[in-house]
């Protein structure tokens, strides 16, 4: 069962079941689809345009821009891919993830468990995003950050004002788990976030910032002093 448009190219792929691929949608070789994914979702203009005259999935595939799926993807049971959004090769999404319309995410990059990324936000090539986070539309984000559970990135100062002010996480940059970034805020590269803090100015490069508000507690290179000391005592034990 499910629905797969005649305008999808689908290459040498595992579809697990009851999917949904709309519009000209394109998926790589040796990609897994798992059970429950949708492709190509309309967009919410899309669907307000269709109140009223679409009475079957036809209809929201004929409308569907569609979305592309590269080589080599893991995409999980329930995720739900909008239109015109991109992913690039060997990318992998947890369950229940939704990536909004007009979305790219560059290869090798992991989106965990019901992780929402919204309309027109970008990310890079091999970052790590954990469960459930949040990243709004307008956000970018580098190649090779890690975003731990639960970190919410914002974009609006004074909501619902309507002026939306995407944040940047640079290439390399960590953010631990439940950070908060507000909007319009710059992460600069290989800094980190420590986790529960409030990130409500730019971090420097190579910075470790931490509290409510996040202020600069020490270097990169000192975090990384005191992470192999750590690992380095945990194998002794």
């Amino acid at each position: 069962m499910g629905y797969v448009s005649s305008r999808a190219v689908v290459g040498r792929v595992l579809l697990e079941g009851f999917n949904i691929i709309l519009g000209p949608s394109s998926i790589g070789d040796w990609s897994v689809i798992g059970y429950g994914v949708v492709l190509g979702y309309p967009s919410r203009a899309v669907l307000k345009s269709l109140i009223g005259r679409a009475i079957g999935l036809e209809h929201y595939d004929d409308e569907s821009g569609g979305c592309t799926i590269g080589e080599h993807c893991i995409i999980r049971p329930y995720t739900v891919v909008y239109e015109k959004s991109k992913l690039g090769n060997r990318v992998e999404t947890g369950h229940f993830v939704m990536i909004r319309e007009n979305v790219t995410i560059g290869d090798e990059t992991i989106i965990g468990s019901h992780t929402v990324v919204d309309g027109e936000a970008s990310i890079g090539s091999k970052c790590r995003i954990q469960t459930s986070c949040y990243i709004p539309p307008k956000t970018i984000i580098g190649d090779g950050v890690f975003l731990g559970p639960m970190v919410n990135i914002l974009n609006d100062r004074y909501p619902p004002s309507g002026l939306l002010l995407g944040a940047r996480i640079d290439d390399g940059a960590i953010i631990g788990a439940g950070a908060v970034i507000m909007p319009g805020v710059t992460v600069g590269r290989e800094a980190v976030v420590a986790a529960g803090s409030l990130v409500t100015k730019d971090v420097s490069p190579k910075t470790v910032v931490k509290g409510v508000p996040a202020k600069p507690i020490y270097t990169r290179e000192e975090y990384e002093a005191k992470k192999e000391k750590y690992l380095s005592e945990f194998k002794r034990m």
